[in-house]
């Protein structure tokens, strides 16, 4: 049987292998509301029979403001978590572990949808569009310029990532995952790119790590034995050494947020800047989950071009992760993990009976 067919445990709660699907949006609250739906249901509930071991949802956001377009999910609502509980119950039914990022975009949020429409950049007030707000008013390039948070508005964002971590829990959801990558607002404050205060929130790597950490702890003591993931970019990819965050730096706030509760992590990269020098190739992010993995005590799942599935065994063979975690090879083929698992040949475990002929 080969390794990413092997369960894994993330806290107190077993996922049944270690080809996990990748939060990605899709835009498609057409309606503005943050409601998920039917294209959400079918959506997600493709993966688990499809043989995923953790199917994640789309970044869903912890307030109205925290959404990256206005077509953005949402649990800030009861209504909203109420919505989620048949997906949840669909995807557990597949065998799968259900699991929620939570969001919030800060000074990238207010943005057109990259689909459906034909506009692009921020969406202003007069048009349904809100203020952005971040660590400070240094706007995102080519978006409108966003207020920089007080004290007391840090502590509302607190609040509102605990109370969404309660409904997600109510909702059925197994493992939460707090979002503090890809330029977002969590993000935003752990770069000295995007960072400038002068308070306890901003300077040293600390006092950047602060909301984080707060965040953590407050989910971890509000979800109850549900998993606490958190997603990190391993780097800005910044060519500047005065304003950089570093995959050192990563991997250090990786282990506070460990001591915090954080159960695993998610290693991604980028997000702060807006043209940055990528090397783009397959598994072009792993070395940034083996750092981190060297670091914590805990699970690390590794993303980024891993199309192949010789190379995904590769990367846990080596122990470079523990997991992988599937983009755009999954929307291509929601039976993925189903067709890797069976090329490596371990069989059909995870396929259901209605499509055991297809194999």
């Amino acid at each position: 049987m080969p390794l990413l067919a092997d369960p894994i445990t993330l806290g107190s709660r077993t996922v049944r292998n270690r080809i996990w699907l990748s939060p990605m949006c899709q835009y498609s609250c057409l309606e503005a509301d943050g409601m998920p739906g039917a294209w959400h249901h079918a959506h997600l509930g493709s993966f688990a029979a499809g043989g995923f071991g953790l199917v994640m949802t789309e970044a869903t956001a912890v307030s109205p403001e925290g959404r990256i377009s206005d077509r953005d999910t949402g649990i800030w609502s009861s209504a909203q978590a109420r919505a989620w509980q048949p997906i949840v119950e669909t995807i557990r039914a597949g065998g799968a572990t259900a699991g929620i990022q939570l969001a919030h975009a800060g000074r990238k949020a207010s943005t057109y949808s990259p689909w459906g429409t034909s506009r692009s950049g921020s969406i202003a007030p007069e048009h349904g569009g809100w203020q952005t707000v971040a660590p400070s008013a240094v706007p995102f390039d080519g978006l409108a310029a966003p207020q920089a948070l007080t004290a007391s508005e840090i502590d509302g964002v607190v609040d509102d990532f605990a109370d969404a971590a309660a409904r997600s829990v109510d909702a059925g959801f197994e493992v939460v995952e707090v979002h503090a990558a890809h330029g977002y607002l969590l993000h935003q404050f752990l770069s000295p790119a995007a960072n400038h205060r002068a308070d306890d929130y901003g300077g040293s790597e600390e006092n950047r790590a602060r909301l984080l950490l707060r965040i953590i702890e407050r989910v971890r003591a509000t979800i109850g034995d549900a998993a606490l993931l958190v997603r990190l970019s391993g780097t800005d990819w910044s060519n500047d050494g005065d304003v950089r965050w570093d995959i050192d730096a990563c991997a250090r706030v990786a282990q506070w947020a460990a001591e915090a509760g954080a159960d695993g992590f998610d290693l991604s990269s980028g997000g702060i800047l807006a043209r940055p020098e990528i090397p783009l190739g397959p598994g072009y992010q792993v070395h940034l989950a083996e750092q981190v993995r060297s670091a914590v005590s805990v699970p690390v799942s590794a993303v980024g071009l891993i199309e192949e599935p010789h190379l995904a065994a590769d990367i846990l063979a080596t122990e470079r992760a523990d997991a992988v975690m599937l983009g755009r090879a999954a929307l291509r083929n929601p039976q993925l993990a189903n067709a890797w698992i069976a090329e490596l040949g371990g069989g059909t475990p995870f396929v259901p009976g209605q499509y055991e002929r297809a194999y």
